[in-house]
């Protein structure tokens, strides 16, 4: 059974940062391109980062392009994404997961990490 754990949440004053991780465990994901969501009170669940299997390849939403990062170690079964230059509309619920369109999404989704970003 496939289980996605994100951890490295928590509050901070706007302009702070925050890593987050996300551990897979039940298969190796080291093949496998991997992504973040985010999911703010009211609102659906946004795709902000991407990542392809090797890490030589990324994408970001351009509303966190340039304050974000993902990367991964695959030796770790992990995925990262460094937030910085937060601001208080990152506030949300932040999940990993298999990216949209992929063959392997949605795989079963993990509890997330609440990060909330205050004034």
């Amino acid at each position: 059974q496939v289980q996605l754990v994100e951890s490295g949440g928590g509050l901070v004053q706007a302009g702070g940062s925050l890593r987050l991780s996300c551990v897979a465990s039940g298969r190796s994901f080291s093949n496998y391109a991997m992504g973040w969501f985010r999911q703010a009170p009211g609102k659906e669940r946004e795709f902000v980062a991407f990542i392809n299997w090797s890490g030589g390849h990324t994408y970001y939403a351009d509303s966190v392009k340039g304050r974000f990062t993902i990367s991964r170690d695959n030796a770790k079964n992990t995925v990262y994404l460094q937030l910085n230059s937060l601001k208080l509309e990152d506030t949300a619920v932040y999940y990993c997961n298999a990216p949209p369109g992929s063959s392997t999404y949605p795989l079963p989704w993990g509890q997330g990490t609440q990060v909330t970003v205050s004034s």
